[in-house]
């Protein structure tokens, strides 16, 4: 098999993986009947939010009759997708911007206005931490940007910042939820977080919150990320409390799984077999540094190459970057980089590392690149080139390098997110 012949396979596994996470196909099986009497009311965000709208109004208004439909979502700037009945709005990711504050608050006036005999329909997906900021009474959406951003450089899991976020915010860890009650809230959730944690996908705004406040303080400091007098006021204000799971306000919830990390793993598994490769998956929810996890499957892939035969390596999760450099990139563009660094150039070996999303790291638009991949010839090109992997991955400067050899991984917004897809395709 060519090193052409494994390129395409390797795109042909990330179109596989985004695929079954399309919200035109997983959405439409788990929406729920509209209500007899009431109105049908949505209100989505996240990167796929647009997408599952539209999936969700062309299931609703080819009915007969089509039920009263309202509401408003959110996506990421350059994701959206035309609607119909629903107000479709853009904000920035992943550091939360005005507009982000403008759809929270939206979203909330909305959910207020709900009435018991209406059904509110929540429609999730990653992102929409960042899509919905309502920051606590007391703190301005600046300081919570700079909390988020010091939460991203310090390399902290998507868990931990989520758990600061809900306890900085009015619409995230359960409050949507209490907004809208008594209405009947149904919540179909795309998720991208490892563990599929309904309280952690979006922060978990239509859910009870197991975190705490003490919790969100203690992260802040192991992280050693300084915060402003007023969000440490607000972290130690007991109003700012989540509610826990077992409140009696989600009695009248249901919370549905339409697309899992797992699903897009097991539907590229099932694409490299037709292409004549055993298939290990080794987990959808890998967590840790970029470079670290990287490093550990470059050795796991020049152990099956030592075996013999044809294997796919694939992984999700999300890993994460501790920045120290001032070069441009993302988690799995760093990913890639690193194994540059590890396989050396291991004939019969190719990789690609991509954001199912279509958007790795970057500017927050919607060209940045998505990935990366890496083929036996990138170190004799990048030598050639006069780039030296080592001091890019030094630098955290992977979109460089992997810019000046062609080897980005661009997709656009899928307008989905199911977190990182890797695959590392092993020929003898």
């Amino acid at each position: 098999m060519t090193v052409s012949d494994q390129r395409r396979h390797l795109m042909q596994l990330l179109e596989a993986a985004v695929e079954a996470a399309n919200p035109l196909v997983c959405v439409p099986p788990a929406l729920p009947d509209p209500p007899e009497d009431g109105r049908l009311i949505i209100l989505g965000a996240g990167k796929g939010s647009a997408a599952m709208v539209q999936a969700a109004e062309q299931h609703y208004l080819a009915g007969s009759p089509a039920p009263e439909l309202t509401g408003c979502a959110v996506t990421r700037t350059g994701f959206t997708s035309p609607t119909r009945a629903i107000e479709m709005l853009e904000a920035g990711h992943p550091v939360p911007t005005q507009a982000s504050a403008a759809a929270a608050a939206r979203a909330l006036e909305i959910a207020r206005g709900a009435r018991r005999e209406d059904l509110v329909l929540v429609l999730i997906s990653g992102g929409a931490s960042a899509l919905w900021s309502a920051p606590a009474k007391g703190i301005s959406l600046e300081e919570k940007q700079e909390v988020t951003k010091g939460l991203l450089a310090s390399g902290a899991p998507i868990s931990e910042i989520n758990c600061v976020r809900k306890h900085l915010s009015r619409i995230k860890g359960g409050r949507l939820a209490r907004a809208a009650a008594p209405a009947r809230l149904v919540t179909l959730a795309i998720s991208d977080v490892p563990g599929d944690d309904p309280s952690a996908i979006g922060s978990g705004p239509t859910v009870g919150d197991p975190t705490t406040l003490g919790q969100a303080r203690q992260i802040l400091k192991d992280r050693n990320v300084d915060v402003p007098d007023s969000v440490a006021a607000a972290l130690r204000d007991e109003s700012n409390e989540t509610p826990l799971p077992d409140d009696a306000l989600f009695a009248a919830t249901e919370y549905i799984l339409v697309s899992r990390p797992a699903d897009a793993l097991e539907a590229a598994a099932k694409l490299a077999g037709t292409l004549g490769y055993d298939t290990r998956i080794l987990g959808d929810s890998i967590e840790g540094e970029a470079r670290d996890v990287a490093r550990e499957h470059a050795r796991l892939a020049l152990e099956c190459k030592a075996r013999g035969g044809r294997t796919a390596l694939l992984s999700g999760g999300e890993v994460t970057v501790t920045v120290t450099g001032g070069g441009k990139g993302g988690p799995n563009q760093e990913y890639a980089l690193a194994l540059v660094d590890a396989l050396e150039g291991a004939k019969g070996i190719c990789a690609l590392a991509a954001d199912t999303d279509g958007t790795d790291g970057g500017e927050g638009l919607a060209d940045d690149p998505a990935g990366a991949i890496v083929d036996p010839s990138t170190p004799q090109r990048a030598a050639a080139k006069g780039l030296n992997p080592a001091k890019f991955l030094q630098n955290n400067d992977s979109s460089k390098f992997f810019g000046a050899l062609d080897d980005l991984v661009m997709t656009g917004p899928t307008r989905t997110n199911v977190n990182d897809f890797r695959v590392i395709l092993i020929d003898f």
